[in-house]
Parts: C-alpha cells; structure tokens; sequence
C-alpha cells in the first residue's frame, strides 16, 4: 500500500475530531502549561523540604553564589532522588500508556499484570547472588519484563487474547513473581545486599550514579515513546481495522510493547516496583487532555513526573523523619481508583 493512501485513510478515521481538536487545544495547552508549572513549584519544594530546611534564596545562593554546607548536603542526597522520581515517574507512567494502547484496555499497568515485579525478580536475583554483575543489572530487569511479557501473553493465549483474560493472568503472574522475589532473598539467607535494599521501592539513598544510568535509557526511550504516537493511535483501534489500513499489528504491537518494557524495567532495577502510577496517570491524562497519543504520551511524561515525585515527596515529609515509600503511597491511592475505574467501565474491557 502506498504510502499516501494509508495517511488518507488514516486522516479519514480522525478528521471527524478534528474540529474538536482544534476548538479544545488552548485548553490541553493550558492543561499542560499548569502541569509543568506544578512540577516545578514542586521540585523547589522538595528540595527545600526534609530533615535539613533551607529557603528557596539560600538554596540558590549555596549552588551558585558560596558554598553551603547544607547546600552541599542538598545536592549529594536530595537532588539525586529528585531527578531519579521525575524520570522514573515520566518512563513509568508513559509505559503504561503504551500498554493500554497495545492491549486495548485501560485496566492495563505494568506493576498489575507482573511486568515490574518480573524486572524486580531479576534484580532480586542478580544483586543476592551475583552482586559483582551489577552493573548489569538493568539488562536482566529489561529481560525480566520481556520475559513475563511473552509469558502473559502465552497463558493468555486460545486463538485470540481477550483483554479481561489478559489482566487477570497477568494479576495471577505478579503475584508469582512477587513470591519467587521474597523466595530468593530468604534463599539468600535474609541479608539483604546494599544494592537491593536501595531497589525495594525506595528512591532514598540514590546517588549521582543512579541519576547518570537511568538518564541515558529513559531519555533515549521516551522520545523514541513520542516518536510512535501514531502506531498508539492505530493501535488503540480495532485490529481489523488497522489491518484495513495496511498496518502490521503483530509488529507495530511488539515494537510498541518493548519500548514500554524497558523504560519501566530499567525504572524498577532503580526504584523498585511502583505500582498503580501507569495505570492512573495515562487514565487521567485521557481525561485532561484527550486519547490523541501525539497529545497524550508528552503530557503523561509530565504527569507521572510529578505524580512521583510528589508521592517520594509526601512519604519522606509526611512522618519526619520516618520515611514512606512512594510505592506505598501510590498503592494508598491507585487501590480504590482501580476498583472505581472497574466499577465505571468494567463490563465494557472485555467486549
């Protein structure tokens, strides 16, 4: 097929929206626009905020002026978790996009259907028992979520996959894998290595180190996430349909599928499993700013960003100088907000 007629065809299936695209764009602008300045505000904030206060002036003066003591302490232990949240919130949160579009289901999020927990195994085996191979670690996450990707899909399999089927061997996977991680670090004799006890869903202690690896993978991963919005959007229709089209599915589905599986495997081998965060964000982004993926994948990247951090933030303020997790946080409120997504829509996932 030619190339000008797919876009033909293509433009046909969105040019009835696209009145209501344009009337609403100062409005997702504006959307965007507010979402990007919270971040901000919020990243002084969290840098201002915790066992040592500073003001926003001093902050500035200590990093750029004269050297500050406190300052310093700022920018070794708190800058680096900052950064490490915002990251890993934007991959996570944009991986869970992806999914939703190749699998045709809102319920869809890497930590629930066992994506995140299987990269978690694999980092839990490697730093137990092979703590010299760390620096490998994010290879075996990305092949740990790869793995437990093909295998849902395998269980989930019988001439077709329905989507209900899928979330709930992908339920019954995460649940095995969090297992076989508790396993393994008992079969390692309980002593947790420093490498895993920073991993276990917690951004504390994170190091300039961290910040360098996850940024060379998430960087390099979200735009090339951005660059398929268009295939999102086909495959967010029926396959028939895009098959209509001339798009091959099996492959715009895999490639779309391995993006979103590195950058929440390499986020996990960092942060640990945060759960709930791609299944809340993309939610809600759809919501704010429309189910256009050229739209929607920028702005959850935004989003999750600050959803994040604004959980790491929260649990390391919230009980001084007692630290939560932002895993536990985001499981305090994706909990009830996944049983009223189900309760909204829950008959219609499966059709």
């Amino acid at each position: 097929m030619q190339t000008g007629s797919f876009f033909s065809k293509l433009g046909g299936l969105f040019k009835s929206k696209k009145r209501e695209y344009t009337i609403s764009r100062t409005r997702k602008l504006t959307i965007f626009c507010i979402t990007v300045l919270l971040l901000v505000v919020l990243f002084f904030v969290s840098a201002t905020t915790g066992t040592i206060n500073v003001g926003i002036k001093e902050l500035l003066s200590g990093l750029f002026v004269k050297r500050n003591p406190n300052i310093v302490a700022i920018w070794d232990l708190r800058f680096p978790r900052i950064l490490i949240a915002i990251m890993a919130g934007a991959a996570i949160a944009t991986s869970g996009a992806l999914l939703q579009a190749v699998m045709k289901n809102p319920l869809t999020d890497p930590g629930i259907i066992g994506i995140s927990s299987a990269a978690n195994l694999f980092v839990v085996i490697i730093s137990t028992f092979l703590p010299n191979m760390y620096f490998s670690i994010p290879f075996f996450a990305v092949l740990g979520g790869l793995l437990a990707y093909l295998l849902i899909y395998f269980l989930a399999w019988d001439g077709g996959v329905n989507p209900v089927k899928l979330i709930l061997v992908g339920v019954a996977l995460n649940m095995t894998f969090i297992g076989l991680g508790e396993f393994f670090k008992a079969a390692g004799g309980g002593n947790l290595t420093k490498v895993q006890s920073i991993v276990d869903s917690n951004i504390a202690q994170k190091t300039w180190n961290d910040v360098r690896l996850l940024f060379i993978f998430v960087v390099i991963f979200l735009v090339i996430a951005f660059i398929l919005w268009k295939k999102c959007n086909i495959l967010s229709l029926e396959d028939k349909t895009a098959r209509g089209l001339g798009v091959n599915v099996d492959r715009d589905r895999f490639i779309v599928a391995l993006i979103a599986i590195v950058l929440v495997s390499i986020s996990t081998a960092i942060v640990g499993v945060i759960g709930f965060l791609g299944l809340i964000v993309p939610h809600v982004s759809k919501i704010l700013v429309g189910s256009n993926h050229k739209v929607k994948i920028p702005y959850t990247m935004a989003l999750g960003a600050l959803v994040l951090l604004a959980s790491d933030t929260i649990g390391r303020s919230i009980f001084a100088p007692y630290e939560v997790s932002p895993g536990i946080i985001m499981a305090v409120i994706g909990g009830p907000f996944f049983i009223a997504l189900l309760r909204r829509g829950g008959d219609s996932f499966g059709s």
